[in-house]
């Protein structure tokens, strides 16, 4: 698999814990034998440890290893809820809304992290993304300096060179309709995500319009985030409003933006709104024969990330790598 060898090395350097919210399910459980057989990443599994077990056995899959955990009978549940109220104490969090919330593998899962029982979190094989982000939000909050939690996706597609394309799209899971700074946040974060794979990022932001081609307020907007990432991050390549074709290809850059150092080899995509953005990756990924990791989840003071629901083992996996990498 792509990229994974580094991040597998880095793994068992500095071995992870992670969290995974839906302990019984069968992909959850495949993958997370493959993962205790490599030896480089401790699975958390949450639910009853009877169904767990059994659905183990079932399958045929050795979970021998892993740490199960019940949130009906945890030991520090009410030091959980405890600190939970303590955490949402601003918006008047009674211990018996503490207790209904945490009952539930993603709320709990989200304080075993809180709490350094668990290094990161891995959601969403039967939860929507919201049911992922949202405890996120409450407990674990954005990073500093950042107002919002984004999220972007890797795409790796083998080239007849033998070496892999790789390119980050971002907002195509979390923010509906960015704002112009909320751009440019969601731009810098990607950027740092990209890096990580191995990508050196060059930046379009992307529109039905190229440099002043087409007009309109979804144009406008994002002439003005391309203006404010350019003065944000003066050493990144950055470029927009762009349209795709002249993002990547460079006979098409060569008509419509000679001048541009990004037209025509951009490899970091900043889409105007999530409806743009999930159709573009989505197309990517069925139709141009890419694999696509993610969302990787932006922003927060830990790493969580969220699955789709309709993932297999194999991204159950990947997902699991990457989270604890980034973690």
């Amino acid at each position: 698999m792509f990229g994974f060898g580094s991040m597998i090395d880095k793994l068992k350097k500095d071995p992870k814990t992670i969290c995974l919210t839906e302990g019984s399910d069968p992909r959850i459980l495949e993958a997370a034998s493959r993962l205790l057989a490599s030896n480089f990443l401790t699975p958390v599994l949450l639910g009853n440890p009877d169904e767990i077990s059994s659905a183990a056995e079932d399958a045929g899959y050795n979970i021998r290893g892993a740490k199960i955990i019940d949130p009906g009978n945890f030991d520090r549940f009410d030091e959980m809820v405890d600190l939970f109220c303590e955490i949402r104490k601003g918006k008047g969090m009674t211990r018996e809304e503490a207790t209904e919330l945490l009952s539930h593998t993603n709320y709990f899962g989200t304080m075993l992290v809180k709490m350094g029982i668990a290094d990161c979190l891995l959601g969403g094989a039967t939860y929507s993304t919201a049911d992922t982000v949202r405890p996120a939000l409450q407990i674990i909050k954005t990073k500093p300096g950042n107002s919002i939690v984004s999220s972007c996706f890797i795409l790796v597609r083998p080239s007849a060179t033998g070496e892999n394309e790789v390119l980050a799209m971002a907002d195509c899971a979390i923010n509906i309709k960015p704002s112009e700074d909320e751009l440019v946040e969601i731009a810098g974060e990607t950027v740092e995500c990209a890096k990580i794979f191995g990508i050196d990022p060059k930046v379009a932001f992307l529109s039905y319009s190229t440099l002043g081609s087409g007009k309109g307020e979804d144009v406008t907007k994002m002439r003005n985030a391309t203006r404010k990432a350019q003065e944000k991050y003066p050493d990144t390549p950055i470029d927009g409003e762009l349209q795709f074709d002249a993002a990547v290809s460079p006979r098409v850059a060569r008509q419509k933006c000679p001048w541009s150092k990004v037209a025509g080899y951009a490899n970091t995509f900043i889409f105007p709104d999530i409806n743009a953005g999930n159709i573009g990756y989505k197309i990517a990924q069925r139709m141009g024969n890419f694999e696509a990791y993610g969302p990787i989840l932006l922003g927060l003071n830990a790493q969580i990330n969220d699955l789709s629901r309709g993932c297999n083992a194999l991204e159950v996996y990947s997902m699991a790598i990457i989270t604890a990498s980034l973690s």
